[in-house]
Parts: structure tokens; C-alpha cells; sequence
């Protein structure tokens, strides 16, 4: 009885009635009007794995799940059970039923991730070839159509044929009594084919009265003639419904032999339309999904922003006022909870509140409160709440109060006393102002043992009270904690916000004065109260300020931390720009050298081709590679700095590479750059060219006097005049490239800027290696049109380490 009281209370019908508006068919939405509150966990469990999945399919298909077609055939199948005849409209809804079900089962076996909702539909039957005959012998209208059976389209032929010679007959009668009939109409009366007639020449269409108008102007007469074809006709319709009702016996024995899976086939129909009604009334709740904790493990009760299901609907459809939510965070040592502050401060509300979260969450219902929501799995929710008044039976809200908690501690009382006070049942208690309607003193003794024997019996119990001696509870038993709703003193409200570890003062004389109430007065009250209660006062005053001012600090926090997120943000995603711009950046700028390199290659193949045919002069030679040269200059990278030469300084370590020695450095390289090197016992003169230091690095070739020497006779022969071809063959470090270390591909571009502005002999480096730098190298040199020939060096040069290449 309790339990159904708690629900009255807890207005649970009301919660009912809203979710049955998301059922899609009627038998989903009277089962959401008389949900029925699970009796284990495992049962809970299996249904928030429902609506999970409901909502997964709810948020992931178009429209969400359809149950067109399917419709209420209870009443149809329970008389089919009794052998009943079932009506052609009935037929029909069957037929329909079993093709929407067939088409839900269908929807959900192509859907991934969905095991429990294909578990319920993986049974099913739907009788496709029973659909198949109901429509073969039912039409859309719901009436027995002429394909049902061959003798049927007979009489109904015939029955065509009468009507027809009938209407042929009083057609003909109309016509030659034109005079007597009131209007050339031919109307029924019952069964039976007549014709108005005026009633003083009712004798000139003799026949059988059938009815006569209200003014009894007009006879309704089936003239004798067409009275036998009309007792035929009768005769046919008696056989056309015969026929008709035994066609839809057949179709209800089919039915009743498969009974028990139809009844299946609606109860999983039903289940699934619940789950969806579950899912959606949810996701309009904005509710998130619950978790069942066990706080014997130390798990905490976490309900942070908690709505009241019924004032959300409220707010949205019958303009109630913004719904406060309340935050509910409740320690796992915790079993009672009093709450305390003023008159319509919200108090009833969080009682109201989390019982039906408790239920919402039992029955397979998202909790409207902020992920993640974590609630035991309460096996009864008892609610004293409310006045319990009764005039015919002389009950006074003290005794209306007593009687409710009476039957609470009864229900704990069955079947716990197996259980002990560290093991309670798993019940939430709900207590509107415990206590309270009788003298104060005896009210706070009785509530303070009442809460005491909750703390053994339920796991957890909420109580609201005026009693100031309740908030002492939670300094002598480590199981309560006080709670207060926030009340202003500046506009004389309450805020409905919950605040937690701090009990709720008197407001009473601070409301009295700001309301007018005489000055004295409100002091000499104050003196009555003795000064323990004042300072008790002033502590709750200071615990609040400070919470206040912590509150206020948090909200400060909050802001620069969402605020230096929000930069953090904008700079990650300007970076992103700009990394995604300087990408685009260098992808253009690479197609722009790419296309500027085949440019020139094409225009090299046009002066090689000409050159090849013989038609082409120098002139158009060096104004081709003066236009490679300038485009290789807008386009390509700078070549890279050389390497500064090793210099080898006496007492260095050098290595020949030759000989596959170490050597130490005795001299410095003269003027035909030779040195003397000591390895071993051993000492020899040998060439700048034939070593390297230890790292690596090639000495730096000097220039001889000799080669000056030679270059300035060669450049003062009068035989010989002086051309931009025939420059300086001196060795220098402008006309010398030093390719080592580099690739084909890379040394070919290094060549390239090199010879462009280049005139007469130039010296590459490109050393022995592999001998692969070498091939590319002359590969190039081979079909540029601006080098007449190459050599290897001079052996006091590099030898075949170095190319010297002769620009035209």
C-alpha cells in the first residue's frame, strides 16, 4: 500500500501520462500510462540496455524506428481463442500488424551494435502467407472481395445480373408512368428495388407498399413485376454473406492456430514502442543514462544538475516557471541526509526530485541530470510527503504523519531480519517536514530517534525539518550530513539552490524586521532566545559568507580557465592556418619552378633541334641560354655556399687516401702546392690534391706561379685576339665548383646557375666515389648547348676527380 501511496505523492502517474504522448502505436502508449516499476536489478539493467539502443537507433535513422502498420489485435486474438469470426476491418489490422512487424524485425537486423532489441525480434513469427491470404481475400475497405473464392464471384455475378434486369424493368415502368410516379428516381427500401409514387394513382403501378413519406404524398411501391426477380435477389444476398462468413471463419481458424505467437509477436511490438518512447521522452529531457552503484564498494551518489521531470514539462508546455536544478552528491557513508531553510525554499521539490529519479532509473529512463549520473538501485522508494488530513476520520496532520511513516517502517521491517545495521536495505526514504504537528520539544525527540532507526534500516533517507536540534546529528554520527536550501536576505527569497555540509539558520526575526515588524519587538525576541542560538546563528552566517566567497573565487576560476581554452583555441587553429597556408604556399611555389623548368627544357629541346637541323646560329644558342639562365635565376634555390677548403698547417694529422695512411704534416705546401708528410719511419713529398684531414675535408688547391705564368703569355699573343669566349684560364675559386657530397639531380641545378654566366674553361670537383657523380656530371656537360668540350684536370689539378668543362 505504501509503495502505491509514495507513487501518488511522487505524482508518478503524471510522468506516465507525458511519456505515453512518445509511443508510436496504442498499445505502446497504455503500456507507458501503466508502467509497471521492475523488481530487480538485472530487470532494470536489461531495460536501460533498451532504451539505449533505442536512442542509439532514435539518433542514427531517418524518422527513427517505424511501427506503421502495427495495431492493437488483443481483443481480435482473445475471440478468435473463443472460435469468434472475425470482422473483415479485424482481418485487415492483422494482416498489417504482422507486415509492420516483419518490417520493424527487418530494420533492426541490418542495424549494428543493437544485440538486446535483436534478441527480442530474433523469435518472432510473422505468418507472411496468412498476410498473404487475408489480402488475397480482404480488400483495402476491409470488405470480403470476389477473389476469395470461385462460388463467391458466382453469386455476386448473379447478383449483378438481377440488379441489373431490376433497374432495366423499373426503368421502363418509370417511363410509361411518367404521370403517376412523383420523380423518375428508383430507390431501396430495405432489400427491396422501388419507385416513389403519388398516392392518388397508386393504382396505376400496382404492387407491394414498402413505405410510405412523412407527408403521405409518396408511396414507396415495388411493382409486382420485379417482385419475383426481387425475392431472387434476397435470396442471392443471404448466400453472398453465408459464403462471406465462411471465407472468414477459414481466415480466423488460421489465425487461432497461431494464436500464442501473434500474442508473442505483439508483446515484443509493444516492448520495443516502450523502449522508443523511453528513448525519446529522454533525449526531449535532455536526461543522460543512469549507472546503479553499490555503495558498500565506496561508490558516491553523483546527481549534478537535477531537474524535476514534471516541471521541465511543465516550463515547456503550460508556461510554469524556469525549472532550478539541484545538485545531489552523497557520500557512500552517508544513509540520512536533513535538510533545513525556509518555507518554499525548494525543500519538497529535491524530495520529489530524486525520488523519481530513483523510479525513472528503475523503470529503464534516462535521470534529467548532467553525465555522469550515478544512483543505487533502490528496491523500494517510501514517500511521507504532504499533510494526510482527514475530517471523516478525525486525523490530524501530526496523525496523518504518523500513520504513513508507520507503514514505511513496516515495509522496511518485511523480510530484513537477515539483514544488519552495516548492511541495510536498499531502500530510499523520503520525509517531508519530519516531525512536525505537535509540540516541538516531543517532535524533535520523535524525529531524531525516527532518523536514527532509518540510519540502521535504509540506505538512505531524506528529511526535511524546521528542527534546529537534527543538524547536531551529523557531530555525533559520522552517517548524517546536513544540507539547507539557500535563502536571500536581500530580497526576502529563497534561491531553491541546495547547499551541502551547511544546516539552514532561522530566518524568521531578519524576515520580521525587514517586513516592518516593531523594532523592540523583534529585539526582545532575540533575547529570548538566549545567546548559544545567536552565535549558532552568527557560525552558520560566517560558513555561508565564506562558502559565498569560495563560490565566488570558483566562478572566477572557471572564467580564466574556459577564457585561456578559448585562446588556446584560437592560436592552435591560426596555427593550423598557417600551416595549412604555408603548405599551399610551397605546393604552388614547387609547381611554379616545375613549370618554369620544363618551360625552359622545352625551349633548350627547340634550339637543340635546330642546332641538330643546322639553321640555328650562335646568336640563337646564347639567347636561349640566356633565357634558361634568367629563369633559373627567378626560380631556383641559391646554390649553396662551397665549403671553406682544408688548409693543412704543420703538426696536423692529415690522411692520404691513396696509400691508406695517416700522416703528420712536416711542412707547409710550397708554391706548386707540395708538402712534406711523416708516417711511420718514413717521410715523403706529395701533392696538396692526394689529401684530406681526418674528417673529410679536400685541402684547398692553391694556384702555381707557373699556371699564372702560362695564362699571361697565352692572354698576350698578338696572333691570338681577344674573345668573349677565350677568358682567364686561371684556376680560381669563381670558376671552380666543388660537387661533392651532392646528388645528380642536385649537382645538374648547381651546374646549370654555375655555367649560365660562366666564360671559358670551368673546374668541377666532383671526385672518384662511385664514379656515379662523375657519369651525371658528364652526361649533362654532353648535351649542354653551351659547352664545346670537357677534360679531365691536370694531375696537379685533381686529376680524373675534376672535369674541366669549356663554356662558349
Amino acid at each position: 500500500m505504501i509503495q502505491s501511496e509514495t507513487l501518488e505523492l511522487l505524482e508518478w502517474s503524471r510522468l506516465c501520462q507525458h511519456l505515453s504522448t512518445f509511443a508510436a502505436t496504442k498499445l505502446g502508449a497504455t503500456a507507458a500510462r501503466n508502467l509497471q516499476i521492475p523488481l530487480s536489478q538485472e530487470h532494470s539493467e536489461e531495460l536501460l540496455a533498451q532504451t539505449k539502443e533505442a536512442y542509439q537507433l532514435e539518433n542514427s535513422l531517418t524518422g527513427g524506428l517505424s511501427f506503421e502498420g502495427i495495431q492493437d489485435i488483443g481483443d481480435a486474438l482473445e475471440r478468435v481463442q473463443r472460435q469468434g469470426i472475425l470482422t473483415g476491418e479485424e482481418l485487415l489490422a492483422i494482416a498489417t500488424t504482422l507486415a509492420g512487424t516483419r518490417q520493424l524485425r527487418r530494420t533492426i537486423d541490418n542495424q549494428p551494435d543493437v544485440p538486446v532489441l535483436s534478441a527480442l525480434v530474433a523469435d518472432i513469427r510473422t505468418y507472411p502467407e496468412i498476410e498473404q491470404e487475408i489480402h488475397r481475400c480482404i480488400d483495402e475497405r476491409g470488405q470480403v472481395s470476389d477473389r476469395a473464392s470461385t462460388k463467391l464471384a458466382d453469386i455476386r455475378h448473379s447478383l449483378r445480373q438481377i440488379r441489373s434486369q431490376i433497374t432495366q424493368k423499373l426503368q421502363n415502368i418509370l417511363q410509361r408512368q411518367a404521370n403517376a410516379v412523383q420523380e423518375l428516381l428508383i430507390t431501396k427500401r430495405g432489400d427491396r428495388f422501388v419507385i416513389p409514387v403519388k398516392a392518388p394513382q397508386k393504382d396505376a403501378v400496382p404492387g407491394i407498399v414498402h413505405d410510405t413519406s412523412t407527408s403521405g404524398a409518396t408511396l414507396y411501391i415495388e411493382p409486382n413485376s420485379v417482385v419475383p426477380l426481387g425475392n431472387q435477389l434476397r435470396q442471392l444476398i443471404v448466400k453472398e454473406q453465408a459464403e462471406e462468413t465462411a471465407i472468414r471463419r477459414a481466415l480466423s481458424e488460421q489465425i487461432a492456430a497461431v494464436t500464442s505467437d501473434l500474442e508473442h509477436l505483439l508483446s515484443v511490438a509493444t516492448i520495443i514502442d516502450l523502449a522508443c518512447a523511453r528513448a525519446r521522452y529522454s533525449y526531449w529531457l535532455k536526461a543522460n543514462p543512469p549507472r546503479f552503484i553499490e555503495r558498500g564498494t565506496g561508490e558516491i551518489i553523483t546527481l549534478r544538475q537535477l531537474h524535476h521531470p514534471l516541471l521541465v514539462w511543465q516550463f515547456a508546455h503550460e508556461q510554469g516557471a524556469a525549472v532550478i536544478p539541484v545538485d545531489l552528491v552523497i557520500k557512500p557513508q552517508i544513509r540520512v541526509v536533513t535538510i533545513t531553510g525556509p518555507n518554499t525554499g525548494g525543500k519538497t521539490v529535491t524530495l520529489k526530485t530524486l525520488g523519481l529519479a530513483a523510479l525513472m532509473a528503475k523503470v529503464g529512463l534516462f535521470v534529467p541530470a548532467r553525465e555522469p549520473v550515478e544512483i543505487p538501485w533502490f528496491d523500494q522508494v517510501l514517500a511521507d510527503i504532504g499533510d494526510e488530513q482527514s475530517l471523516q476520520q478525525s486525523l490530524s496532520t501530526f496523525s496523518g504523519h504518523i500513520r504513513r511513516i508507520s507503514r514505511i517502517i513496516n515495509a522496511l521491517s518485511n523480510n530484513d531480519q537477515n539483514l544488519s545495521p552495516s548492511d541495510p536495505r536498499p531502500s530510499l526514504v523520503l520525509l517531508d517536514e519530519v516531525g512536525a504537528g505537535t509540540d516541538p520539544v516531543e517532535g524533535s525527540a520523535l524525529a531524531i530517534a525516527l532518523l536514527q532507526y532509518l540510519a540502521d534500516h535504509a540506505q538512505l533517507s531524506i528529511a526535511t525539518t524546521h528542527f534546529g536540534e537534527l543538524k547536531a546529528l551529523k557531530y555525533q554520527d559520522e552517517r548524517f550530513e546536513n544540507a539547507s536550501v539557500e535563502f536571500d536576505e536581500e530580497t526576502l527569497s529563497p534561491t531553491y539552490r541546495l547547499l551541502w555540509g551547511i544546516p539552514g539558520r532561522s530566518n524568521a526575526l531578519t524576515i520580521a524586521r525587514r517586513l516592518g515588524l516593531n523594532a523592540e519587538v523583534v529585539e526582545q525576541a532575540k533575547t529570548k532566545l538566549g545567546g548559544a542560538t545567536e552565535d549558532v546563528n552568527q557560525v552558520i552566517a560566517g560558513l555561508e559568507a565564506q562558502r559565498r566567497l569560495q563560490e565566488t573565487k570558483a566562478t572566477e576560476a572557471e572564467k580564466l580557465l574556459q577564457q585561456v581554452q578559448r585562446l588556446y583555441t584560437e592560436v592552435s587553429q591560426k596555427a593550423s592556418q598557417l600551416q595549412e597556408r604555408e603548405a599551399q604556399l610551397r605546393q604552388q611555389q614547387e609547381q611554379s619552378i616545375q613549370q618554369a623548368l620544363v618551360q625552359a627544357k622545352g625551349e633548350i629541346a627547340q634550339v637543340i633541334r635546330r642546332l641538330q637541323q643546322g639553321t640555328t646560329t650562335a646568336q640563337d644558342a646564347q639567347q636561349a641560354t640566356d633565357a634558361l639562365s634568367q629563369i633559373a635565376q627567378k626560380h631556383l634555390p641559391p646554390p649553396p655556399k662551397p665549403k671553406p677548403g682544408f688548409k693543412p698547417q704543420v703538426g696536423d694529422r692529415v690522411r692520404i687516401p691513396r696509400l691508406g695512411q695517416t700522416a703528420e704534416v712536416l711542412s707547409a705546401p710550397d708554391e706548386d702546392g707540395d708538402l712534406s708528410v711523416r708516417f711511420g719511419l718514413m717521410k715523403m713529398s706529395v701533392k696538396l690534391a692526394d689529401i684530406e684531414s681526418l674528417d673529410g675535408q679536400k685541402a684547398e688547391v692553391v694556384t702555381t706561379k707557373k699556371q699564372v705564368k702560362e695564362a699571361q703569355r697565352s692572354s698576350t699573343k698578338q696572333d691570338s685576339p681577344v674573345t668573349p669566349s677565350s677568358s682567364l684560364t686561371i684556376r680560381t675559386s669563381q670558376n671552380t665548383i666543388d660537387l661533392r657530397g651532392n646528388r645528380v639531380a642536385d649537382a645538374e641545378m648547381i651546374l646549370e646557375r654555375a655555367i649560365a654566366p660562366a666564360q671559358g674553361p670551368v673546374w668541377i670537383i666532383h671526385g672518384h666515389g662511385t664514379g656515379k657523380l662523375r657519369q651525371g656530371v658528364h652526361a649533362f656537360l654532353q648535351q649542354h648547348p653551351r659547352i664545346s668540350h670537357f677534360e679531365p684536370a691536370a694531375p696537379e689539378d685533381g686529376g680524373t676527380g675534376v672535369t674541366v668543362a669549356y663554356v662558349e
